[in-house]
């Protein structure tokens, strides 16, 4: 059994669906720890991927958003004192108007020109005359992973990527998932322009009662092309989902945003932080959850490779998260 201060690594996920595929690209499971500090309310899978101890936190059932995802890194840092990076790894809504992001493809919170890869806004608060207020951004994620960041994604444009067969081999293993977490039809991949609005009810198949008459056409991904692809770019972090798609076009034409979520900017301004999104939906009335295991699978598999290619000797470098968050209030 290793000890609290032996893990270095914490994952935070928003959604029980999102702790089973981390847990699912684990090299190894760990035994819990047996001194857990009193004041720690979360519960922890831990386990190993190449040479680092990673922690694995899901939000309590029902209790997702901003608030929540730094209460449960708060608790972390009190039984796991000595990690020195933060992964938010899950599902996230894509905005396909400015890059070719499709269902199951991969974006990456990374450096802007304003900010570390992530912004928190308030949707709804009337700032001069505005509806969308950007409230302040995450820091970029730690140079160490930039840096590996850097050196896989260049190998990715080479030589492409495995995530496709890594998320089959996961299947294999663990078998009782397979027919819930593997790639949906490509049919089911469907996007429909900005201002056609879902007709039926919440839960209506789109397929039953939008029609294909207001779908946008794109090409198959041929062979020398990532499917899933990744993207690095502006993830927007907010206080509620985003459903209009010509409010997300807007917004991604003005800010450049490539993925809107609810949990990461709850980690903001505190500390460097890793934010990975597996697109399940594209932040528009259309959205359902068929996309959402695979989704999770694949930035799981993305998160994986991203830490066999940082080395621990670096992490180690980092100030401790403990630390960071003391500073912050």
């Amino acid at each position: 059994m290793l000890k609290a201060e032996e893990y270095t690594i914490g994952w935070i996920c928003a959604l029980s669906k999102e702790l089973i595929a981390a847990k699912a690209f684990l090299d190894v499971l760990h035994d819990p720890v047996d001194n857990a500090a009193i004041n720690d309310d979360n519960n922890y899978t831990l386990g190993s991927i190449g040479k680092h101890n990673v922690v694995i936190v899901v939000l309590p059932y029902g209790q997702y958003g901003l608030v929540n995802a730094a209460a449960a890194l708060k608790d972390m840092t009190r039984t796991f004192s000595n990690l020195r990076a933060v992964l938010m790894v899950g599902i996230g809504g894509g905005v396909p108007c400015t890059k070719d992001i499709r269902l199951g493809d991969i974006v990456v919170g990374s450096v802007g020109r304003n900010s570390g890869g992530v912004i928190q806004y308030d949707y709804g608060r009337a700032i001069q005359g505005e509806e969308f207020a950007v409230t302040g951004h995450l820091n970029q994620p730690p140079m160490a992973f930039l840096t590996a960041m850097s050196a896989l994604h260049a190998r990715y444009e080479m030589e492409g990527h495995s995530i496709e067969s890594d998320i089959d081999k996961a299947l294999q293993k663990y078998k009782r998932l397979g027919k819930k977490y593997k790639r949906p039809e490509a049919s089911t991949d469907r996007l429909y322009k900005a201002d056609f609005v879902h007709e039926g009810g919440e839960g209506v198949v789109c397929s039953n009662s939008c029609g294909d008459d207001k779908l946008v056409h794109r090409d198959e991904r041929d062979e020398n092309e990532n499917n899933p692809a990744i993207h690095c770019g502006l993830i927007a972090s907010g206080n509620q989902l985003m459903k209009d798609a010509l409010l997300r076009d807007e917004l991604a034409a003005k800010h450049g945003i490539l993925c809107f979520e609810m949990e990461a900017a709850g980690l903001m301004n505190h500390f460097q932080c890793v934010v990975i999104r597996g697109i399940c939906d594209y932040s528009d009335s259309h959205k359902n959850d068929e996309w959402q295991e695979y989704a999770a699978m694949a930035a799981a598999a993305y998160t994986k490779d991203l830490l066999l290619h940082v080395a621990p000797s670096r992490v180690q470098r980092e100030e401790r998260i403990e630390t960071l968050l003391g500073q912050g209030e």
